[in-house]
């Protein structure tokens, strides 16, 4: 049966690979260095976002897991107390989601390193965060210098987030030369 969409599968998909390359092309590599020497540096990760970015964000903490480093997500049944020893990664595109701000702010308050991975360095989050990774995109507030997006709402940051992890995940594991088939061994078994 013929379709006839104004769009293709091959159109959209051209359209999001050139957009997520562009961004990730404009991602500060000093930023990103950081983040993944703060993580190492941590006895745990803690991870923070809401909507499509919660989803992002849960795909890295199970790679960090795969790493044999303890991530957890805010709000889990399994989540642990956080410590001054301990980072708790926040990602939000405009950086003023409301939950993940608060919970940024008590991190904060117990003596943990905050990293924000978003779109506005002006946002609330700027005072709270110790290090901001800017994904340069389109937000919802629709700032001047973000890249802006053919795609719906802010798909791109949920896109250029997940692989954002995945770049930050590789940079670790070849930094603590891991083997990567022995990673297997950390992974899901009761599937």
């Amino acid at each position: 049966m013929e379709r006839s969409m104004s769009m293709n599968y091959k159109e959209a998909s051209r359209l999001i690979m050139s957009e997520v390359e562009t961004a990730l092309s404009q991602v500060d590599e000093d930023q990103v260095a950081a983040l993944a020497e703060m993580i190492t540096g941590s006895e745990k990760v803690f991870l923070v976002g809401v909507g499509r970015v919660l989803l992002s964000l849960q795909a890295f903490a199970k790679r960090l897991n795969h790493l044999g480093i303890p991530a957890f997500f805010v709000g889990e049944i399994n989540e642990p107390a956080l410590t001054p020893k301990d980072l708790l990664i926040v990602g939000s595109g405009s950086g003023e989601s409301l939950f993940p701000v608060a919970i940024a702010k008590k991190a904060k308050g117990l003596g943990a390193k905050v990293v924000h991975i978003g779109s506005n360095p002006q946002s609330a989050m700027a005072p709270v965060a110790d290090l901001l990774v800017r994904i340069p995109v389109q937000t919802k507030l629709g700032l001047p210098d973000e890249l802006q997006s053919k795609q719906i709402m802010s798909s791109l940051f949920e896109q250029s987030l997940l692989l954002l992890g995945d770049a930050v995940a590789l940079m670790i594991a070849s930094e603590k030369n891991l083997d990567i088939k022995a990673l297997w061994r950390h992974h899901a078994n009761l599937e």
